[in-house]
């Protein structure tokens, strides 16, 4: 089918390439549309910039939701489901790609795509840094240009009928989301099952963290939130500790104690994953920076010192009997050794003095 130019939309041709299936859907605010894509360069090789296939999962987005790449919402809302098409876009629509395609690439990779990010807009952001972290992305940055979007509309779903992608909720919606989060968290615990109690405290946590990167460091509202983060991460820790990953406990104790350096359980926790993989001098600075912070614990951290040097003790004298018993083995070896020397020599002087007498 020849390339024909979208109504009402300069600067995009469309170019059927499969039929879609029944009529075209309606898409009120809110709709779902869920979808394969490619990006080309439009140059003689067509190069591939981006494959969602390649991340392993579609793309999602959102009618009405004010995604960055405005044009992405047209395109597909001219198409059928199952039809795929060929997008031509001049480069007054593709300018924001860059971005759009960094941050899709991060959440492909299970990063938040805002860590790291300035209080300022995505834009101000790359001109801060100079860098998306991507070579070809960086080149489009520099020299804006038309793009190819090859796009299959694999479903259109109802509005709100659909679990909500935390990137693309308001400010309000991922703030009241928290706290069912939070006690979804807790009531998985009671039942036990600490690592879906954990993907519930970190997605409250990523929320609030997305919440926070709009927010002015220092501002009231940033360090509110950053009260919220402290809980939260706090009970993702203990999850971690009951499925033994201790050193995913001290990763995540020790960024938080880098921001809340009086967080009495933070070191808490932060010594329990020390002691479990031996690490003694830095889980008694934890413990005893626990009975600093609130003498109502001495005794607890007293307990807690003196199960950790029975544990050490029992640690050196397990590595002892170990390291005598590989001595008593090797002993035994060259004992053997030595006797199967003796035992061979003694056979040939035994064959030498039969070769002896027949002379």
């Amino acid at each position: 089918m020849e390339d024909t130019y979208l109504l009402k939309h300069p600067g995009v041709k469309k170019k059927i390439l499969v039929g879609g299936t029944g009529p075209l859907p309606h898409f009120p605010p809110g709709t779902k549309l869920v979808f394969n894509f490619q990006t080309l360069l439009d140059n003689f090789e067509r190069t591939v910039v981006d494959d969602s296939r390649l991340a392993g999962r579609p793309a999602e987005i959102f009618v009405g939701k004010m995604f960055k790449l405005e044009v992405w919402e047209t395109l597909l809302t001219s198409m059928r489901v199952g039809e795929v098409a060929e997008f031509w876009c001049d480069a007054v629509h593709t300018g924001l790609y860059p971005i759009v395609s960094k941050g899709m690439r991060l959440i492909a990779q299970g990063k938040d795509p805002l860590e790291g990010q300035r209080h300022m807009c995505g834009m101000g952001n790359l001109f801060h840094y100079h860098s998306t972290g991507f070579p070809e992305l960086d080149e489009l940055m520099r020299t804006p240009q038309p793009l190819i979007f090859i796009m299959e509309l694999l479903q259109v779903g109802d509005p709100m009928s659909y679990h909500r992608e935390s990137w693309m909720m308001e400010k309000d919606e991922k703030l009241s989301t928290v706290p069912l989060l939070h006690m979804r968290g807790n009531a998985l615990v009671k039942q036990r099952q600490f690592q879906e109690a954990a993907s519930e405290y970190k997605e409250a946590v990523l929320l609030l963290k997305t919440v926070q990167s709009r927010e002015m460091p220092g501002d009231a509202d940033y360090m509110n939130l950053a009260r919220l983060i402290v809980p939260l991460e706090l009970n993702y820790c203990q999850c971690m500790l009951e499925l033994h990953e201790y050193y995913e406990v001290i990763e995540h104790a020790s960024e938080l104690l880098d921001k809340h350096k009086d967080c009495v359980k933070g070191y808490y926790k932060r010594a329990k994953a020390h002691a479990a993989v031996w690490n003694e001098k830095e889980a008694r600075r934890d413990f005893n920076m626990v009975a600093h912070l609130d003498p109502t614990l001495a005794s607890l951290v007293h307990r807690e010192l003196r199960a950790l040097s029975e544990r050490m003790k029992e640690k050196y004298w397990q590595e002892k009997d170990a390291y005598w018993n590989k001595l008593d083995v090797k002993d035994a070896a060259d004992e053997k050794e030595k006797k199967e020397s003796v035992d061979e020599e003694e056979k040939k002087d035994a064959q030498e003095d039969v070769h002896t007498g027949a002379w």
